[in-house]
């Protein structure tokens, strides 16, 4: 992919983007929401390509989890637009974007206690085929195909999770549990990934070990990743592009290893200048 050069707020529009039309799978422009009065996003526009990793990084506060929330259905942005392999996703309920190929992990883990590994996915593969399964579910006599195991077991493989698939979830560490949300967004067969601090609450061990499960993911199924992530080390291994937020506006975009050294990035997210 072509290098995409480094820009500032101050020097370039927003609506600056990476890629040709045919290479852009998710474009948003000039996204701005605000609560109550206050602007949690001004005018922000940010676009991820096909099978690209694009960090999104900032300092607390800076808007980050706001702007996740307005690509990926969970809040209605009040200006902008967001668009998703050349569907306008605005009003579109989160479920309905999915199904488009769109999924999100959440940096506050949210596994069901009681499931096992497996069943996690199971639930997940059939709600977003709409199989009719769910009545049958309730009533205790909806019993996973031979599809939808063979499915969801070929997922617990490719995560390293296949020794697992028959443990309940709360006997797993906060690293394999996060690889099990990893996972149970995967079973949708997404062409875009929203990771929101996948290594949030992880030691170095275990963000080391999720680092190697995501390289291996994009290397077997060419998923874009927008990635949400305070560990700057994180950032560098995975993304090749990175967009900083500020104050809700967008303060840098362009090739990670670029981004990171800019004075005003470092000031911003790091606290000091290197």
């Amino acid at each position: 992919m072509a290098e995409h050069p480094v820009e500032h707020e101050t020097q370039a529009p927003a609506g600056s983007l990476s890629g040709t039309a045919d290479s852009i799978l998710l474009d948003a422009r000039g996204v701005t929401k605000r609560f109550a009065g206050l602007t949690a996003l001004s005018s922000v526009s940010i676009s991820v390509d096909r099978g690209e990793v694009v960090a999104l990084i900032g300092p607390n506060g800076a808007g980050k989890s706001t702007l996740f929330n307005c690509l990926s259905g969970v809040t209605r942005p009040d200006e902008g637009t967001v668009t998703f392999d050349g569907t306008d996703l605005l009003g579109m309920p989160a479920h309905r974007r999915s199904r488009l190929g769109l999924a999100r992990t959440f940096q506050q883990i949210e596994l069901f206690p009681g499931l096992t590994v497996l069943d996690h996915l199971l639930v997940a593969h059939r709600a977003q085929r709409r199989n009719g399964g769910w009545w049958r579910d309730l009533a205790g006599r909806s019993r996973p195909t031979a599809a939808e195991l063979a499915e969801c077991n070929e997922i617990l493989e490719l995560v390293g999770l296949a020794d697992d698939a028959h443990r309940p979830i709360e006997a797993l560490s906060l690293g394999r549990a996060r690889v099990v949300e990893l996972a149970r967004a995967l079973v949708c067969t997404p062409k875009l990934l929203f990771l929101d601090e996948p290594s949030s609450g992880l030691d170095a061990d275990e963000t080391e070990a999720m680092g190697d499960v995501l390289e291996h993911v994009r290397e077997s199924r060419e998923v874009a990743v927008l990635l949400c992530e305070h560990d700057v080390s994180f950032v560098r291994r995975l993304a090749s592009r990175t967009v900083v937020l500020d104050c809700g506006a967008r303060l840098a975009e362009g090739p990670t290893a670029k981004v990171l050294e800019q004075p005003d990035v470092q000031l911003a997210y790091l606290g000091a200048v290197a």
